[in-house]
């Protein structure tokens, strides 16, 4: 399968600087100057160069859709279906292979075999799938209303308690020493990472900062606030301490911040 030719490509390539900005492959959200530059971050693409990039990812996004809504095609079909010369299909189809949205495997012949090697045929994976529509969220939210409706809302909250002791679990699994107050607070910042929440530490003069840079659960949280309760009643249980929820991404603020106060010693009398 051959790789992509031009620069602005492989600025955008998996492990490039444009593929840290996500979405869908190669999409570009420029900033233009006065010089016909785009400048994004560190690196500088001519507005030629961004224009070929945004159409290059229209066109995957064609392909991509003409496989979720024809199946598993060989290159050959997509390029008729899409009036994209041979070569030009196999490019974005290296892309997209390389990206992770589609794989490619032999082409499933159903009676009698003729000669030659099977043909290939690409097909959307898991990943390519999710570039499309998806109702999760909302399914999610269906799901916790109705929960509420039949059984009251206490029955959201004992969910949001079930979900949120996984946490504590994985807690009292770690391999760090959780005996003391410091080592359960890095090992809750580890396992809220290894959950996708983007979490760090920040000090402050009278503690600590939990920050949780991404919620994987906000939208839902957004509608069931039991959830966002639920962690935090979590985090208070593993570290013996009242903390104090400051902010989160459910209710439109940009990080989750909880406050962990200083242990207050004790004097013996």
């Amino acid at each position: 399968m051959p790789t992509v030719p031009d620069a602005a490509s492989t600025w955008l390539a998996p492990g490039g600087a444009g593929a840290a900005r996500g979405g869908r492959p190669f999409a570009l959200s420029p900033q233009f100057g006065k010089n016909g530059v785009v400048k994004t971050g560190d690196h500088a693409v001519s507005s030629d160069a961004a224009g070929r990039v945004e159409a290059d990812a229209t066109t995957r996004d064609l392909v991509a859709r003409s496989i979720l809504e024809h199946g598993p095609s060989t290159a050959a079909a997509l390029a008729g279906r899409l009036d994209l010369t041979a070569a030009a299909i196999r490019r974005h189809l290296a892309v997209l292979v390389e990206f992770g949205h589609l794989d490619v495997r032999d082409q499933r012949v159903y009676g009698q075999r003729g000669r030659g090697r099977p043909a290939k045929v690409f097909f959307l994976t898991d990943a390519g799938r999710d570039q499309f529509e998806q109702r999760y969220e909302q399914i999610a939210n269906e799901a916790l209303a109705y929960l509420a409706s039949k059984l009251g809302e206490g029955a959201v909250t004992d969910f949001a308690d079930a979900v949120m002791a996984e946490i504590e679990a994985d807690i009292e699994s770690h391999p760090s020493d959780t005996s003391d107050r410091e080592g359960t607070i890095a090992a809750l910042v580890e396992v809220l990472n290894d959950r996708g929440y983007v979490a760090s530490l920040q000090p402050v003069a009278s503690g600590v900062q939990l920050c949780q840079y991404h919620c994987p659960v906000a939208h839902v949280a957004r509608a069931h606030p039991e959830l966002c309760a639920a962690e935090t009643r979590v985090f208070s249980r593993l570290l013996d301490s009242h903390v104090q929820r400051l902010a989160t991404i459910a209710h439109g603020d940009g990080v989750c911040t909880t406050h962990i106060p200083r242990p207050v010693e004790r004097k013996v009398p």
